[in-house]
């Protein structure tokens, strides 16, 4: 036989698009259209439904940026129509290859019901099937103008990132807005040629299925009379239903299909703009849900619910329905998909506490899988937290971007830091917005690593970011993939079923230890720097407020801020969002970032100030409260004692220029430009910086990666850098005991002030930049005596260490990493910790001295980077670092200095000393949160952990009579399983393993 398959396929493509396609909808007459443009931000339902609108034709511009106009479409079903099915078709001015990133329009009757979504990929309102004839037809469009931010050439810096700058040229052309008769024999038919099509590309060309699938095409195709498509269209699906009833072999790979819109919580677009994104999109899978029984879709982000709830409550009632009925599935259990690198331990816990509790609330569900398909990496004290939070399971997909090496598994147990182990699946579909493909559902397949083992993958299928969710396509594309010869298996289930087949069938699934490092976006750690240090002070200040509003609700009867606190926390949760918290949105959510922080700031130092007061009462006495987890200058941890007179520390001009800052446990020499060239040990009778370097040094790169801009930071930046070393000035500090460095460089102004602590080993450098570059990296480095193959930097509830050198590419893939608080190196009973008050990204390379042979090991900080994507102005202005360099330091030192610099002292005039509410002895047990119980009982709830990778036993003593002790999960529910710990009186003990992370309950007698 002669080899035409070539001349098939081209046909089969053109006849598609030119005459069946245009079939599907034969007739058609043009709709009334009327708008409205509302004058600012988006206004109710029934005011945009009663406003006054003026008509508008097909082919006008409309749609300033972020803008919402109210369409009034009106008309007629025609007489002739009667008995057949009917649908409105109205296009906003759609490109179709941009689903979630442009216009979008909720479709209302008159009545304010919602309709459903209108999305470049779901034009369509259904007006009956069939209809009567003589129909009135009357909708309203709530359309959102959008801008397109990420355009076809992506990444060109642009002014529409924020309202305030966007201007008002309008965005689209209106295009249809008609009424038309659907076919559904030639619509099924599209679907038909399209599986099978899609299938055949896929299959090889010597396999016998995709001969036999191109003459059943061939046949059908020869069937089509292209002058009469509509009458000819059934014998066509005709010649068809013998290769589509061929059934799938029983080793092929099997797909559960999850619909799916993974809707970013801000990204190109506002918080405000997603609430109505939400809405259209669980407007649109409501209605799917009502027309196809097998249908399933899960949708994660409490808070993406919460706003549905608040905001379009009739929405929600569909929404509830959907959810009792078992087909509109709440997953994921957090209330946002939150980045999990930066956010702190308690955070990290709380996202679990509110996103489980809140579906706990609405539906009775408990989630057990972690639903993060688009994160950037993984942290690896997470596998803890999420176990904490009584859930089993993770899902992502991200890692499959990384740009060096190929994961090895897609279904795995994930280890991390303590020996927690979590089952794990990255669907293999590598997408998660599935379209239901041929060409994807083969990569599934063919790309399933644990092929022989397992046979189970997972496929989020449907448009994300506001584009619709799951079409009507893809659930009938599903239909005929349930079981086709060639092709993977497709069923629709929900999350758990999945991983409990998953689990089920693969028992002993391949380990993966540490953390879960994504080679590609590392850039997230650094960019927009205010919104990272707002998250960072949150953290820390709802530390504090929890600890200090219970102390004094227990001492003093000072009503505890129950919906306060949980109000600011859900607050600061969705700031974590993994498009937020790493700087990767427009400038709009930044700038509105920035004043919620501020606000948070305000409402939680007040509520700290009303709760000390409380605590001590009227009196002169100056008192020293310490809300860190260690002893700080005699003053206990969660206490308050008054003021001491503090030590010396001696300040001396040094020779050929500079200073000496002296405390008598360390010297540190500054030389005549501002720069670190010495910072001895004096006990340890050891230098801490490498022969012939010097500390305290910035550095200058450019910083022009190859594709998304305030996301990445590509290897090669490092090729160039300029040393900072020229001053301005160097001279004392305002309190005479101090050195204050001044450097220019660019457009751009460095203000540094090095002091030392009195009585600590401790370097503090406090860093003001008013930064006015473009497109640079600006990095502090310590070049280290210290030789060392391996460095700890902290996590959530504890750390972790990466190697120091690059042995293999999956060490090279790690030139910029997170921590939180600290960054800690040592040899064998001597090392060097580098603390921050709000920095994450940071490098540590190592090299051999010709000299003496001796390794030096360079910790740089990263603080400030300017890219102009997706926001041109990105970090522009002033901005204020605090970092310690603490040489002699073992880990827990930098635990501990990790945590004071990040929560400094109050003072406060008083009557009376705080005693801590409760108190830990061991250093090594760290409590990260003391607060009352969310319910409401009074109960107080602490939790803590071990910080330094090692075995203790801890002994927790309670500043108040005890009834009870009760270990819990993070939603402070008894856990079953857990040891009873020994109790005499108000002291508990019992025994950690390292990094293991505890709640108790103290119920109060």
């Amino acid at each position: 036989m002669h080899d035409d398959r070539t001349l098939v396929e081209a046909r089969l493509k053109r006849v598609l698009d030119e005459r069946i396609r245009p079939a599907v909808y034969p007739e058609s007459v043009p709709l009334e259209v009327a708008v409205w443009h509302a004058p600012g931000e988006p206004v109710p339902v029934a005011e945009g439904l009663a406003a006054a609108p003026e008509p508008i034709e097909v082919g006008a511009r409309w749609g300033a940026p972020w803008g919402t106009s109210w369409f009034r479409v009106t008309g007629t079903v025609p007489e002739t129509w009667a008995g057949r099915t009917v649908e409105a078709l109205l296009d906003l001015g759609f490109d179709e290859n941009m689903p979630g990133f442009q216009c979008e329009g909720l479709v209302y009757r008159p009545d304010g019901s919602p309709v459903k979504g209108l999305n470049p990929r779901n034009q369509w309102v259904r007006i009956g099937a069939p209809v009567k004839g003589g129909e009135e037809v009357r909708l309203h469009i709530e359309a959102a103008s959008n801008p397109v931010i990420l355009d076809y050439h992506p990444f060109l810096p642009t002014q529409l990132g924020d309202k305030e700058t966007a201007g008002s040229e309008p965005q689209y052309t209106l295009a249809r807005m008609d009424l038309a008769v659907l076919d559904e024999t030639v619509w099924e038919l599209v679907l038909d040629l399209e599986v099978l099509g899609e299938l055949m590309a896929e299959l090889p060309v010597e396999s016998a299925r995709r001969w036999d699938i191109l003459r059943a095409v061939e046949r059908a195709l020869d069937a089509v009379d292209l002058q009469d498509v509509n009458g000819t269209a059934a014998a066509a699906r005709s010649r068809l239903t013998g290769v589509l009833a061929e059934p799938a072999a029983p080793s092929a790979h099997r797909i559960s299909a999850v619909g799916h819109a993974h809707i970013d919580s801000a990204w190109l677009w506002p918080l405000r703009e997603t609430v109505r994104k939400v809405a259209r999109t669980t407007s649109n899978m409501t209605a799917l849900i009502e027309d196809e029984p097998e249908f399933i879709f899960a949708m994660s982000q409490a808070q993406q619910w919460a706003w549905v709830k608040e905001h379009r409550p009739e929405v929600w009632a569909r929404v509830k329905k959907a959810v009792a009925d078992g087909r509109f599935v709440p997953a994921g259990g957090m209330w946002v998909e939150s980045d999990t690198n930066m956010p702190g331990s308690e955070a990290m816990a709380r996202q679990f506490v509110h996103g489980k509790r809140f579906f706990l609330d609405e539906f009775g569900i408990e989630n057990d899988e972690a639903w993060l398909p688009d994160t950037f990496g993984f942290a690896a004290g997470l596998p803890q937290i999420i176990k904490a939070a009584g859930s089993k399971w993770l899902l992502t997909q991200k890692i499959s971007w990384s740009r060096t090496n190929k994961f090895p598994h897609h279904t795995f147990q994930w280890e991390g830091i303590d020996g927690t182990r979590i089952f794990t699946h990255f669907p293999p579909v590598d997408t998660y917005n599935c379209s239901m493909r041929g060409a994807e559902l083969a990569h599934a397949a063919k790309n399933f690593k644990d092929k022989g083992a397992a046979r189970h993958s997972l496929a989020p299928t449907g448009w994300g970011d506001g584009g619709g969710g799951t079409t009507r396509e893809m659930v009938a594309k599903a239909t005929r993939l349930r079981d086709l010869e060639g092709s993977p298996t497709v069923v629709w289930e929900t999350p758990t079923e999945f991983f409990k087949k998953a689990e089920a069938e693969y028992a002993n699934a391949p380990v993966w230890v540490g953390e879960l490092y994504l080679e590609l976006h590392r850039a997230t750690l650094t960019s927009q720097a205010r919104t990272k240090q707002g998250n960072r002070r949150s953290e820390h200040l709802l530390r504090e407020a929890e600890l200090w509003a219970a102390t004094a609700a227990v001492r003093t009867g000072f009503p505890y801020p129950y919906e306060e606190l949980d109000r600011i926390w859900k607050t600061v949760l969705l700031h974590q969002f993994h498009d937020i918290l790493p700087g990767s949105s427009i400038a709009w959510v930044h700038r509105e970032a920035r004043r919620t922080y501020e606000r948070i700031a305000e409402e939680l130092n007040g509520i700290i100030d009303g709760a000390q007061r409380a605590l001590a009462g009227e009196g002169s006495t100056e008192l020293v409260f310490n809300s860190a987890p260690h002893r700080r200058d005699a003053v206990p941890a969660g206490g308050a004692l008054p003021a001491v007179v503090e030590s010396e520390v001696a300040l001396a001009p040094r020779v050929n220029g500079g200073y000496v800052l002296d405390n008598g446990l360390l010297r540190v020499e500054i030389d005549a430009r501002g720069l670190v060239v010495s910072a001895y040990d004096i006990d340890a009778d050891r230098e801490t910086i490498a022969p012939g370097c010097v500390a305290n040094l910035l550095q200058l790169h450019p910083d022009f990666p190859n594709m998304w801009d305030a996301w990445d930071v590509d290897e090669f930046y490092r090729n160039t850098v300029t040393d900072l070393v020229d001053a301005d000035e160097v001279g004392l500090g305002a309190d005479g005991v101090s050195v204050r460095i001044v450097r220019s460089f660019g457009a751009s102004r460095v203000t540094q002030v090095l002091s030392l602590a009195p009585g600590e080993r401790r370097l503090g450098i406090d860093t003001e930049v008013d930064w006015h570059e473009t497109e640079k990296f600006l990095k502090l480095a310590f070049p280290l005596d210290v030789h060392a193959d391996r460095y700890a930097s902290e996590t959530q509830f504890g750390h972790f260490y990466r190697p120091t050198h690059t042995n293999t590419s999956w060490e090279a893939a790690k030139f910029e990493a997170c921590n939180h608080r600290f960054v800690h190196i040592d040899e064998p009973g001597w090392g060097v910790a580098i603390v921050n008050d709000s920095t994450y990204g940071h490098d540590v390379t190592r090299t051999v001295r010709d000299s003496d042979s001796g390794t030096t090991t360079t910790v740089r900080v990263s603080l400030l980077r300017a890219p102009r994507f997706p926001d041109p102005e990105t970090d522009q202005g002033v901005h204020h670092f605090r970092h310690a360099l603490v040489p002699g330091a073992g880990i827990g030192d930098a635990v501990r200095e990790g945590w004071r610099i990040n929560l400094p002292e109050r003072r406060m005039s008083g009557a009376r000393e705080v005693a801590p509410l409760v108190g830990v002895a061991q250093d090594a047990v760290v409590v990260t949160a003391v607060k009352l119980a969310d319910d409401g009982s009074g109960d107080v709830v602490v939790r803590f952990h071990e910080s330094r990778g090692g075995r203790t036993r801890a002994t927790l003593t309670a500043g108040f009579e005890i009834g009870g002790v009760t270990v819990t999960d993070l939603l402070e529910r008894p856990l079953a399983e857990a040891a009873t710990p020994r109790r005499d009186g108000d002291r508990v003990t019992l025994s950690l393993r390292p990094f293991e992370l505890v709640t108790l309950r103290l119920t109060r007698a």
